[in-house]
């Protein structure tokens, strides 16, 4: 396979477990976590900043013609689909708890045109998405769609969708 790909594809699912990382906001190094993934602070040690931020760092299943693949997507392709950076999104998800839990929904079955790398570290196991273009003319990106979904069913008190191209 070569270094890089382009490829036509439908998203079959998205992992949002660990869908986010801390940075710093000046520099963008990693900032360090504890054992359980937690952050255990805000201050750079290499730039003294301490204002730290989210950046997307999301597996997906995809579907091509020939295969299903499991791709990890980083925050300049991710944002294409969501919409919004990644901090965004976890403010969004902390005031409506069930719109992460949607995601799949909104995405199922979306075709995208995705090109792909081969990861520079030589353990990494998946492939990368470096640019994401939606193929369906309505695609709305799910920030929006979860927004519409939940607004609209915040008087119900919950986040439900029927359709996602309403």
């Amino acid at each position: 396979m070569e270094a890089t790909e382009t490829v036509l594809c439908s998203l079959l699912a998205v992992d949002l477990t660990d869908y986010c990382y801390r940075v710093c906001s000046r520099c963008q190094r990693v900032l360090p976590s504890d054992n359980n993934g937690l952050a255990s602070s805000s201050f750079c040690k290499f730039c003294k900043s301490k204002e730290p931020k989210l950046l997307y760092r999301i597996l997906m299943s995809i579907a091509t013609d020939t295969s299903v693949k499991t791709v990890i997507c980083f925050d300049r392709a991710a944002t294409v689909l969501f919409g919004c950076s990644a901090d965004e999104f976890f403010h969004f998800t902390k005031l409506n708890p069930l719109a992460a839990s949607k995601v799949n929904q909104v995405f199922d079955g979306e075709m995208l045109r995705m090109t792909l790398t081969r990861p520079h570290n030589r353990n990494a196991q998946h492939m990368r998405v470096t640019s994401i273009v939606p193929l369906r003319s309505g695609f709305r990106p799910a920030i929006v769609t979860l927004t519409h979904i939940c607004s609209k069913n915040a008087s119900l008190g919950n986040c439900s969708t029927t359709n996602h191209s309403s």
